[in-house]
This record gives C-alpha cells, sequence and structure tokens, in this order.
C-alpha cells in the first residue's frame, strides 16, 4: 500500500535568464517577421516538484513562490488564475494529473522584472518538470512554444517569442523570427577563449526597480501595428542581431559593442522614454570607463537593466561597476556567467530512495529519464 505521505519523485528543473537581446521588439506579432541574437545565462529560475498519491488528506496542488513568500494550496486550476497567474496556467496548461498530488516550489536567482525574460524562464522551468509526468517528451523548441502560448492565450499578454527560446535552449542564439510566432534557432558556437574572453567582459546592471509594461509600451505597439511590419523603425532592429552574430564570429568585441548601442539607440528611436534617465546615467558611467557597448534589455522604460560589454581591462570594468553603484542609487550588479545549457531537468534523491531501485515503485516511474541528459 502507498505512503501518501512519501513523495513517489522528486523532479527538479532548471532554465536560464538572456541578456543582450539585440533585435527585440522584432520577434512580436506586430512586426510579424525579424531576427534576435540573445545570450543565456546564469542566474537562474529553479522548479522542485514532489510527486505524492494522491490522498483524501493532502491537497492535489500547493504553490510555494520562494521569492514572493507564499504558499498556498488549489483544489483545481483553470479559469481564473488568482494568485500567481503565470504559475496556475502553466499547470493547467500542462494538466493536473488525476491521481497525483503535486508540491510546487518555484525560485528565481534573477530579481523580478529585471527585463531578463525571468517569467519566460520560471515558465519553461515548470514546463519542463510537469512534462515528465507525460508520455513522450516535449522537445526544446516545444516547451518554448507552450510557455509563449500560456502568456498569450491563456493570460492574454504581450509577449514576443525570444525569452521562451533563450531559455528552452540556452547558449548563445540568433534567432530568425519567420513569420510570428514560427522562428528558426541556431546557436552561435563560439571557440572557448572567445566565449571566456565575452563572458569576462559582460556585466548586468539592476536598476533597483522593476520593469513593467506602461503607457509608452502601448503607444508604441500601436504605433508600429499602423505602419506594419516594413515600418522605417524596425529596420535597424533588424540588422543589429546579424552584425552581432558576424561580430562574435569574428571575435571582434569592438563589432559587438558597436551593434549593441546601435541596437539601444534603436530602441530610444521607437520611443525616447524606452531609454530611460537611470538607463541614460548607467550608460554614462560605462561610456567614461571605456566599455565597448551597452544594451538596455528587453523592450525598455521604467525599471530593467542594462547589458554592458567592458573594455579589454578587467580592473578596469570592476572599477566601472563601483562607479555605477555609487552614482546611480539603487542599481546592482548581477554576477552573470554564460549558460551553454538550457533547460535541464533531473530526478532528486528522495527520502527514500535506496541505491537499488524499489520494487514497489509506481507506474509513474516509466517515465523516469530526464526530460534531457543530465543538464539552469
Amino acid at each position: 500500500m502507498t505512503d501518501c505521505r512519501r513523495p513517489l519523485r522528486v523532479i527538479s528543473s532548471v532554465a536560464p535568464i538572456r541578456i543582450a537581446d539585440l533585435g527585440g521588439w522584432t520577434d512580436t506579432w506586430f512586426a510579424k517577421f525579424g531576427r534576435v541574437l540573445n545570450i543565456a545565462v546564469y542566474p537562474v529560475a529553479q522548479v522542485q516538484m514532489r510527486v505524492f498519491a494522491r490522498g483524501a488528506d493532502r491537497p492535489p496542488l500547493t504553490i510555494f513562490a520562494e521569492n514572493y513568500g507564499e504558499r498556498y494550496t488549489l483544489d483545481s486550476v483553470g479559469g481564473t488564475y488568482d494568485r500567481h497567474p503565470l504559475l496556475e496556467a502553466a499547470v493547467d496548461f500542462m494538466g493536473l494529473p488525476a491521481d497525483l498530488s503535486l508540491e510546487i516550489d518555484i525560485f528565481s536567482e534573477a530579481p523580478a522584472g529585471a527585463s531578463t525574460g525571468t517569467s519566460a524562464a520560471v515558465s519553461v522551468a515548470l514546463i519542463g518538470a510537469l512534462d515528465v509526468l507525460s508520455p513522450g517528451r516535449l522537445t526544446p523548441h516545444e516547451v518554448a512554444q507552450a510557455a509563449h502560448r500560456i502568456e498569450t492565450e491563456r493570460l492574454h499578454q504581450q509577449c514576443g517569442v525570444q525569452d521562451q527560446l533563450a531559455s528552452a535552449f540556452g547558449g548563445i542564439n540568433y534567432i530568425d523570427i519567420v513569420h510570428y510566432p514560427h522562428a528558426i534557432v541556431s546557436p552561435v558556437r563560439l571557440p572557448e577563449p572567445v566565449a571566456w574572453e565575452l563572458e569576462s567582459r559582460l556585466s548586468l546592471v539592476f536598476l533597483g526597480q522593476s520593469h513593467s509594461s506602461s503607457k509608452v509600451h502601448e503607444q508604441v505597439i500601436a504605433d508600429l501595428e499602423d505602419a506594419g511590419p516594413d515600418a522605417e523603425k524596425l529596420r535597424p532592429l533588424r540588422r543589429t542581431p546579424v552584425r552581432a552574430r558576424d561580430a562574435l564570429y569574428a571575435g571582434d568585441f569592438v563589432a559587438l559593442g558597436r551593434a549593441m548601442i546601435e541596437n539601444t539607440e534603436a530602441q530610444e528611436a521607437l520611443h525616447p522614454a524606452l531609454v530611460s534617465p537611470k538607463h541614460a546615467a548607467v550608460i554614462d558611467v560605462a561610456r567614461r570607463f571605456a566599455a565597448l557597448g551597452w544594451k538596455v534589455n528587453g523592450a525598455g522604460g521604467d525599471g530593467g537593466s542594462v547589458t554592458i560589454l567592458g573594455s579589454p581591462q578587467s580592473a578596469a570594468n570592476r572599477e566601472m561597476l563601483r562607479a555605477i553603484a555609487a552614482e546611480v542609487p539603487g542599481t546592482q550588479s548581477i554576477p552573470i556567467h554564460l549558460s551553454a545549457q538550457g533547460l535541464r531537468v533531473w530526478d532528486s534523491p528522495t527520502a527514500t530512495d535506496s541505491p537499488a531501485k524499489r520494487d514497489d515503485a509506481p507506474d509513474v516511474t516509466r517515465w523516469a529519464n530526464p526530460l534531457y541528459p543530465s543538464w539552469t
């Protein structure tokens, strides 16, 4: 007889965030086609899911949103998503098994609202964990599609396709949006010394306040929708990912920095408020310390973050980050590392695990292989 107090399985998953999203705004429904180059990095979104046999004394679903300090239970999901809509919509989309109870812990090391695709990383990690309870396996592209559909169809939010793809695939990706939402992902694979040098020069500066959609974004979307996919303002945003890709393959950090700056200027051309005074203050300090480039992450606007490509001098780059913290109140540097891998899912040990496979393991273990080979 199964002891419903003990988990049948503990499933863990992680997915990276993304920075330096050159070409953002062209991966949207109103742009219809475009190109993006982005870089997947640590810190990651983390999910741990304990799977129990369904019992009268255990609710079907318990969610612990650790960053918010909230733990709550649900008897069902669907229709209205009240407490944490993204989490509840993901469970609803993937399905809550009738014979199982789930306890799901979600944590993000990246601050919310940093404009680095954190919500997409959370969604991708959660979908990956839930997928283990179903026959078959979703590919990284299918996981990204599911995460995108949850935000656009279930939650009715404005959402491009690049964030979910970055979290699912990891690495540096050149993404060709052939016709929204359909995209082709081409990994940009660099020689190790080039990747190490890139990692050593990249910095992520959080402005200290969450980015949120605003009337500015609504105005930009309305303007671009009226202008159509061939809008003049979108053309430089489609060019910069190509230039950044070619610069990376050439190991040309000066050209990469120019592409980042050109992209930020193209964002500002969509609407001046997309590069806020606080973004500008961070960029001014970076320029003073001879940084090669900077990219206002995400759609821009109030809050969020800036990716900086520093100079060849590591000591100067560290001094630059100290100067930013001192001169631009509320900002903080978020340590980042390149994430060569995207979504990773695996079975964690349970309290009852033994070296040998348990004879009384339930049928659910026939899907015990990880979603992807050992892997945010």
